[in-house]
């Protein structure tokens, strides 16, 4: 019995008051939801790893800057073999996110999903190395364009290639270098030249790479030329990073600065830049 709200003790047993249905329903309940946690606990476990991976890895993967790169035929011929420098105009090299490379390897390229787009790519985008081959594009499209995909504006191979032609149109380099009397010449200019007339004509920063000269006495020549871009296609500034580049182009890469002794990087400004001419 109780007294005073204590248990009265005779011998060795104990006189409790009866459980209440609330104590009974709290540890039945006590019970199932201890079983239910070690019923469900493993699928949480996993669940919130899943979770946890893509809340870290899909922002932090997700590229952020698309880079338009141009090349100049001639600068490019000079330092491949059986190339073809036909052409008296900056080309395409490519469109390529700031991050990621070979994204999907199962998403082939298919030259018939931009048939529309070929007479402009053949003229704009031509493999200087095969101009009857589509081996460069299906490169590109691999290593880049797989990447480029993630953004629903470029998310199938003919919004990837028709946005780089539609940007390659849009910024003309061909046009502004004439515009600003910078144009393929025996002449020299200065870095500064070059960067001030395409920082003042598109309000933002390029990235300008020169092929560096073996000997001092020689000048660097003008090889390639970065103009980018942000995610909505708004023109934004080029970051320098003074690496040795290259004039990819996969298997048949040729990395320059690696097995010469020139290479592509970021123009010097107190170098003479060589503009040159089509042979």
């Amino acid at each position: 019995m109780l007294i005073f709200g204590h248990a009265l003790s005779f011998g060795k047993a104990v006189c409790r008051p009866n459980p209440s249905q609330t104590e009974i329903s709290s540890t039945k309940s006590s019970i199932f939801t201890r079983s239910a946690m070690r019923l469900y606990f493993p699928l949480l476990v996993c669940l919130a790893a899943a979770l946890s991976t893509a809340a870290i890895s899909s922002p932090l993967d997700l590229w952020t800057k698309l880079i338009l790169t141009q090349q100049w035929p001639n600068t490019f011929c000079s330092v491949e073999h059986h190339c073809h420098p036909n052409f008296s105009y900056w080309t395409l090299h490519g469109l390529w996110p700031d991050k990621g490379n070979n994204c999907n390897s199962s998403w082939h390229f298919n030259s018939s999903e931009i048939e529309d787009l070929l007479p402009d790519m053949k003229k704009s985008w031509p493999d200087l190395l095969n101009p009857s081959s589509v081996q460069f594009w299906k490169y590109e499209w691999s290593k880049h364009g797989t990447c480029a995909a993630e953004a629903a504006s470029l998310n199938s191979q003919h919004k990837y290639f028709s946005k780089a032609l539609e940007l390659y149109h849009k910024v003309d380099l061909n046009s502004m270098l004439m515009k600003f009397n910078i144009t393929p010449s025996d002449k020299y200019y200065t870095f500064s030249e070059i960067e001030e007339g395409m920082t003042n004509f598109y309000g933002v920063k390029p990235k300008i790479q020169c092929v560096h000269p073996s000997k001092n006495s020689e000048p660097q020549v003008l090889g390639q030329i970065e103009i980018c871009f942000d995610a909505d296609f708004t023109l934004l500034d080029c970051e320098k990073h003074f690496t040795i580049s290259t004039f990819s182009r996969g298997p048949l890469d040729h990395p320059l600065g690696v097995t010469k002794p020139s290479g592509l990087s970021v123009c010097s400004y107190d170098i003479p830049v060589y503009y040159p001419p089509t042979p």
